[in-house]
């Protein structure tokens, strides 16, 4: 790949624990991808802003806390408004298996549980920029 894969990794919400996220970014700093972590506490519009001034290829959210439902539908949206539907969105974090559908269906391309292998990651990221 000529291009290095552009990734945001952001943590939305009130949500304080990084960890995961951050093992999640060097993953994908390492398998040649650049990467921006926005840190802690973001907005949608915050991400969405970032994702725009940063050219991203894909945004990853980290979302422990719950507020999935109402945090990713609202990035989705203002992403739209930018003209960057062409990003694709993965999260990782606490997803109820009900929601997995509605996820997709809103559009985001990958849901991670704890535990996910970042060989399956990397793999999935690198799968949704390519084609």
């Amino acid at each position: 790949m000529d291009q290095k894969i552009r990734v945001i990794v952001a943590k939305p919400g009130l949500d304080g624990h990084d960890r995961g996220a951050k093992v999640v970014a060097r993953a994908l700093r390492d398998a040649g991808m650049e990467v921006i972590y926005t840190g802690l506490r973001q907005t949608p519009e915050m991400i969405a802003e970032a994702a725009l001034q940063e050219d991203v290829d894909v945004v990853g959210l980290s979302i422990l806390s719950g507020a999935h439902m109402a945090l990713t539908p609202r990035l989705l949206e203002l992403m739209k408004k930018n003209g960057q539907s062409h990003v694709k969105v993965f999260i990782g974090g606490i997803i109820p298996d009900e929601d997995l559908q509605s996820l997709k269906e809103m559009g985001v391309t990958g849901v991670y549980g704890p535990g996910a292998s970042t060989e399956d990651i990397i793999r999935d990221v690198r799968l949704s920029v390519a084609g």
